[in-house]
């Protein structure tokens, strides 16, 4: 199974810009990859998806706009863009990996099996 480790994640003021990356063992041929993320007492949201050829994304409508998915299959490494962040923005962003086949719209990136140990993003007000 692809191991995934994700980077980037820090303190941003609302308004803000921040990058996340997330470095793959290796990018996984015929993929859906995709960010969720959680917050405290909250549960798993998926907000982004991505497949191999990078012609067909996912975002969620609270994200929508504001963030952007990308990948290098080159470099196995995933993106996150996050701009405008938003206080609600705030929690812990997982990157997660999973087959095309399962997911053909890489739709639901909460539900996709392979995922990294996550990097935490804080927003202030």
């Amino acid at each position: 199974q692809v191991q995934l480790v994700e980077s980037g994640g820090g303190s941003v003021q609302a308004g803000g810009s921040l990058r996340l990356s997330c470095a793959a063992s290796y990018m996984p041929t015929r993929s859906c990859m995709g960010w969720f993320r959680q917050a405290p007492g909250k549960g798993r949201e998926g907000i982004a998806g991505i497949n191999t050829d990078s012609d067909r994304t996912y975002y969620a409508d609270s994200v929508k706009g504001r963030f952007t998915i990308s990948r290098d299959n080159a470099k196995s490494t995933l993106y996150l863009q996050m701009n405008n962040v938003k206080p609600e923005d705030g929690a812990m962003y997982y990157c997660a990996a999973d087959n095309l086949s399962r997911f053909s719209t890489c739709s639901r990136p909460g539900d996709f099996r392979a995922r990294g140990q996550g990097t935490q993003v804080t927003v202030s007000s």
